[in-house]
C-alpha cells in the first residue's frame, strides 16, 4: 500500500476525531465555567496533559527537531526554557492563581490593585493570543500543503475551520479532550516511534558520536546569548500569558495546579531533549538534507517519511498537527476570554457604558455569547493567518511588549504587598513604551529588514525600565486602599465563592 496514501488516511482519522471531541465537550458545557476553565473540575492526569499540550506547540515539536539537526544536543534549550517556565509558575504562582477563581490575568490586576488602569493589559493580552493563535493556525496548514498538495490559503482554511469548530461548540471541555488526546499522541510519536527507529538508523549514540564534530554534544553549542534569549522570551512570557494562566484555572484544587503543571514542565524539559537527539540521529541517517535551502522545520516531515514504517510515519506527521492544533485552541479560547472579559467592558467604559460579561442568570445565553466571541475571533485568526506572509513578527512584537511591559506589573502584584495600582500602570505603559521605541529605532537602523524586531535588547531595555518605574512609584505612593487589600488576600487564601466576581471599577 502506498505510503503516502497511508499516512494521509491517519491524519485524515485524527482531524475527524478532533470534530467528534466538539460534540463530546457540548454535552458538558452548561456555564460559563464549564465553558471557559472545563468547570474547574480537571484531576492531575487530565490537567498534567492539557497542560503539556498547550505550550508544546510546532516551535516545540517540528522546530526542535530542526534545531537538534543544526546545532546538535543544544537544539533542546528552546523547549527546556518553555519547561523551566511551566516549572516555575507551577511551583511559584499556581496555587494561588487557581485559588481566585478568576478568568483572565486582567481580572487579578484588578482585584490585586483595584486600578482601572490595569485594565490595558487586556488590550495587549488580547493582541499576543490572536497572534499566537494565527501562527500556529499558519504552521500547521503545513503540513497539509505537503500531505494533500493544497494551496497555503485552502490549507489555512481547512485547518482553522477544524479547530474553530470543536473549540465553539464545546469551548474548554472539548479542548482538554483533544490536548489529552493530542498529548497521548505527540508523547508515542516522539519518544516511542521517532526517538528509538531515528537513533537506531544513526547508528546508535557511539554511531552518532562518531560521525558528526564534537560541537554537536556540546550543551552550549546554539551559543550563550541564544540560550539567554529563549529563557527572557520563553520562561518569563510563560508566567504571564493568558493562555496558560486558563489552564491554571481549570485545575480542581490547588495541588493539581502545583504538581499536576511541575510534571508537564517536566515532561516538557525530557520532550526538548528527546527532540534535539531526534535531530542529531537524523544529521547522520539523513545528512542530505538541504537545510540552508528548505529551512530547519523541514526534517520533521523527512525523518517521518524516511526513516519510519508505513502508517508508523502518518501517526508521526499527526502528532505534529496535534502540538499546533493543541497550541492555537488554546490561544483561541484565551483570545475569545480576554475580549469578552476584558476589553468589551474597557472599550465601553470610554463611552460611558457598563456591559455585563457573566450572565449568571441565563448561563445558556452565556455559553452562547462566548461561543459567538471564540467563533468571530477564530475567523479572525484564520484571516491573519491566511493574509500576513510574517505573522512570527506581529507574535514577536506582542510577545515583547507582554513581557517588556505587563511582567513586572503581574508578578510583582503576587510577591509584593507594597505594590500599588499607579505603579503597575505607570510600569506597564513606560515598559512597553521602552520595548516598543527601541524596537522601532533598531529595525529603523537595521541593515536587515526584521532585525530590529527580532533583537533582544527591546525586552531587556524594557524591563529594566519597568521594574524601576514600578518599585520607585510604589515607594512614592500610598499603599494600595486596605479593603481592595482585605479582599486580595480572602481570595488568595481561598476564600472565593466558585463563581464570585471580579469587583466592579468605578470610572
Amino acid at each position: 500500500m502506498d505510503a503516502t496514501f497511508v499516512n494521509i488516511a491517519i491524519v485524515v482519522v485524527y482531524l475527524a476525531a478532533m470534530l467528534a471531541f466538539g460534540w463530546w465537550g457540548k454535552s458538558r458545557t452548561k456555564n460559563n465555567s464549564d465553558f471557559l476553565v472545563a468547570g474547574r473540575r480537571l484531576g492531575p492526569f487530565l490537567y498534567t496533559g492539557t497542560m503539556a499540550a498547550v505550550v508544546l506547540g510546532g516551535a516545540s515539536t517540528v522546530g526542535g527537531v530542526g534545531l537538534g539537526y543544526k546545532f546538535g544536543i543544544s537544539g533542546m534549550w528552546l523547549v527546556v526554557a518553555i519547561g523551566a517556565g511551566v516549572l516555575l509558575l507551577s511551583l511559584l504562582f499556581a496555587s494561588t492563581i487557581q485559588k481566585l477563581k478568576i478568568y483572565t490575568v486582567s481580572q487579578m490586576l484588578t482585584l490585586r490593585y483595584g486600578s482601572n488602569a490595569t485594565q490595558t493589559s487586556g488590550i495587549v493580552m488580547l493582541a499576543y493570543t490572536l497572534m499566537l493563535c494565527a501562527t500556529s493556525t499558519g504552521a500547521y496548514a503545513t503540513i497539509f500543503v505537503v500531505l494533500f498538495g493544497w494551496d497555503r490559503a485552502l490549507a489555512i482554511a481547512v485547518g482553522g475551520a477544524i479547530v474553530l469548530v470543536y473549540s465553539t461548540i464545546g469551548g474548554m471541555w472539548s479542548i482538554t479532550l483533544a490536548d489529552q488526546v493530542q498529548f497521548v499522541i505527540k508523547t508515542v510519536g516522539i519518544f516511542f516511534l521517532m526517538l528509538p527507529f531515528t537513533l537506531n538508523a544513526a547508528g546508535g549514540l557511539d554511531g552518532i558520536r562518531s560521525r558528526v564534530d564534537a560541537t554537536f554534544f556540546q550543551i552550549d553549542g546554539i551559543g550563550a546569548q541564544t540560550i539567554i534569549t529563549y529563557f527572557v522570551v520563553y520562561t518569563l512570557g510563560l508566567l504571564i500569558g493568558q493562555d496558560i494562566w486558563q489552564r491554571v484555572f481549570t485545575a480542581k484544587t490547588p495541588e493539581v495546579a502545583r504538581w499536576g503543571g511541575a510534571t508537564a514542565g517536566i515532561y516538557c524539559i525530557l520532550y526538548g531533549a528527546a527532540g534535539a537527539l531526534i535531530g542529531l540521529g537524523a544529521r547522520v541517517a539523513l545528512p542530505q538534507i538541504d537545510v540552508k535551502a528548505l529551512g530547519k522545520d523541514v526534517v520533521y516531515a523527512e525523518v517521518a517519511t524516511h526513516l519510519l514504517p508505513i502508517g508508523i510515519g502518518g501517526l508521526v506527521l499527526a502528532a505534529a498537527v496535534a502540538a499546533m492544533m493543541s497550541t492555537a485552541s488554546g490561544a483561541l479560547i484565551a483570545a475569545a476570554t480576554v475580549a469578552r472579559a476584558d476589553v468589551l467592558p474597557f472599550v465601553a467604559g470610554w463611552f460611558g457604558k457598563t456591559v455585563n460579561t457573566d450572565d449568571t442568570d441565563n448561563p445558556e445565553h452565556d455559553v452562547k455569547a462566548n461561543r459567538m466571541w471564540v467563533l468571530g475571533l477564530g475567523i479572525v485568526a484564520i484571516v491573519i493567518a491566511i493574509v500576513t506572509k510574517d505573522v512570527v513578527a506581529a507574535l514577536t512584537i506582542a510577545y515583547d511588549i507582554l513581557v517588556g511591559g505587563l511582567l513586572v506589573a503581574i508578578l510583582g502584584g503576587l510577591v509584593w504587598k507594597r505594590g500599588t495600582g499607579v505603579a503597575a500602570a505607570a510600569s506597564m505603559a513606560v515598559g512597553s513604551v521602552i520595548t516598543l521605541g527601541t524596537m522601532i529605532i533598531l529595525e529603523i537602523n537595521a541593515e536587515v529588514p526584521l532585525d530590529g524586531i527580532y533583537a533582544n535588547e527591546p525586552i531587556y531595555y524594557g524591563l529594566a525600565a519597568s521594574a524601576v518605574v514600578y518599585i520607585a512609584v510604589s515607594l512614592l505612593t500610598k499603599p494600595t486602599d486596605p479593603a481592595v487589600m482585605q479582599n486580595w488576600r480572602r481570595r488568595v487564601a481561598g476564600g472565593a465563592a466558585e463563581e464570585e466576581k471580579v469587583p466592579a471599577l468605578t470610572h
